[in-house]
């Protein structure tokens, strides 16, 4: 299925068109495999399609260590809509970001964590009276990584058993576009990272293109 939609993606890249298609930009967050499978269809259209960067995440909660990556695309609107069909059809989330959004929402902020975070993120932000205004948002539905460090502890051949239920996880993984004011932004920062939430201004990606 993969090998199929990156044939496909191979040649929509090769095809000249008078007048290309918008450029959009996306975000694709999930577990690692299903993001090497992005990333390596994205390269295969990288005539089209340009990955901005990519970040593998590792969040320890007291003796659990959850593992995410994702990454976020800038390009050809037809070939994004391809790679975002990789994630969803594989339960990653998907946040396309028309220019729209960059051109009318004051202040863009993408926040990536467990949906757990996002939401105690949201009650944090509200306590401070910090404004901001939800956009965009996607959840994963697919499995995503843990590790559960005291089962280092135990015998391996226990461990070996042991390991794959803990890894069998029901964490749902937030993807989230708010827009604020200039005046928030720092207060946003500091509470997304006081709850261990990835946090991307928008506007200094756009600056670095």
């Amino acid at each position: 299925m993969i090998e199929s939609k990156i044939k496909v993606l191979r040649k929509a890249a090769q095809v000249s068109t008078v007048q290309d298609s918008d450029k959009i930009w996306c975000v694709i967050a999930g577990n690692e495999e299903m993001v090497n499978n992005v990333a390596y269809a994205a390269i295969s259209a990288k005539e089209r399609v340009k990955i901005v960067f990519r970040e593998h995440v590792n969040l320890k909660e007291s003796f659990v260590r959850k593992k995410f990556d994702f990454i976020m695309l800038h390009g050809d609107s037809n070939i994004i809509r391809e790679l975002s069909l990789i994630c969803k059809e594989n339960g990653g989330a998907y946040l396309k970001i028309a220019p729209y959004y960059v051109k009318n929402e004051s202040n863009l902020i993408l926040l990536v964590a467990p949906d757990n975070a996002i939401k105690k993120f949201a009650g944090d932000a509200e306590k401070d009276n910090i404004k901001f205004s939800f956009i965009l948002e996607d959840k994963t539905t697919g499995f995503i990584e843990t590790d559960v460090s005291i089962t280092n502890h135990l015998p391996k051949l226990l461990r070996d058993v042991v390991d794959p239920l803990f890894k069998l996880t029901d964490m749902v993984l937030s993807t989230i576009l708010i827009s604020t004011d200039e005046q928030y932004i720092k207060q946003i920062k500091k509470v997304a990272n006081s709850n261990q939430i990835f946090v991307v201004e928008f506007k200094e990606i756009i600056e670095e293109e």
